[in-house]
């Protein structure tokens, strides 16, 4: 069967940084591309940052680009999202996910609150 399961998220202050966790069980994560998504009550889930199987090529949202960065550790079937410089409107839960054989896979999500 396979399993997300995404950690780290909390509160933390304005300006502040947390690390999310993407941890796989079930397949090998470094197969796959994998996408970090968030979203809000009332809103619909927004794509924050992906990562190519080989970890070669990333992407992030606009409103997030130079302040978070994505990341494999193959050796632990993770994937990280190490978030800087958080501002209260990055608050949401995060998800991650992937696409396996046209199916996709998320997590349960992890919670992020950004407020002083």
């Amino acid at each position: 069967q396979y399993q997300l399961l995404e950690s780290g998220g909390g509160l933390v202050q304005p300006g502040g940084s947390l690390r999310l966790s993407c941890a796989a069980s079930g397949f090998a994560l470094n197969d796959y591309a994998v996408g970090w998504f968030r979203q809000t009550p009332g809103k619909e889930r927004e794509g924050v940052s992906g990562i190519s199987s080989s970890g070669d090529n990333t992407k992030y949202a606009d409103s997030v680009k130079g302040r978070f960065t994505i990341s494999r550790d193959n050796s632990k079937n993770t994937v990280h999202l190490q978030m800087n410089s958080l501002k209260p409107e990055d608050t949401a839960v995060y998800y991650c996910n992937v696409d396996i054989l046209r199916r996709h896979y998320w997590g349960q999500g992890t919670q992020v609150t950004v407020s002083s």
